[in-house]
């Protein structure tokens, strides 16, 4: 992790606490270029009712149409589903850092083996607001994972 890293996942995770703030899902993403913010997002299912509305997809979907997502690098508050994993090996997005998978993993392998640069950051922050939101709203986590 780089400085630039450090901060954009900042970012990443403070999309997730306003996003448990409006009463949903705590997942934060940022796309970056060059260490730039390209668009950011939150999970926002339980908000807008839609149940594709993850914390990645937010991010991409507010990012547009991009020529390439070659040069970028996604920032997610927590390890992405398989659904949101699709879609960076999709993508082409080569490299992936998140801040924890202490409450939720299991895809960072596939990433790897997809060739995707994976750096798991066992961010505190981004730790302590995820096992906060689990222990508060089991029903809607278990929602969220599709349990």
């Amino acid at each position: 992790m780089n400085a630039d890293d450090t901060r954009l996942l900042r970012i990443a995770y403070d999309e997730a606490k306003a996003g448990f703030e409006e009463g949903g899902c705590p997942i934060g993403s940022v796309l970056a270029r060059g260490g730039e913010v390209v668009a950011q997002g939150r999970n926002q299912r339980v908000q807008k009712g839609d149940p594709i509305a993850h914390g990645e997809m937010d991010a991409l979907r507010k990012a547009g149409r991009q020529k390439t997502y070659r040069d970028t690098t996604l920032y997610t508050s927590l390890s992405p589903c398989m659904m949101c994993t699709g879609t960076i090996i999709q993508f082409g997005i080569p490299r992936v850092v998140i801040g924890e998978n202490t409450n939720f993993g299991g895809n960072e392998e596939f990433l790897r083996s997809k060739g995707v640069e994976v750096i798991v950051a066992d961010d505190p922050d981004c730790i302590a607001l995820m096992q906060r939101f689990i222990d508060e709203k089991p029903e809607l986590w278990a929602e969220d994972i599709a349990e």
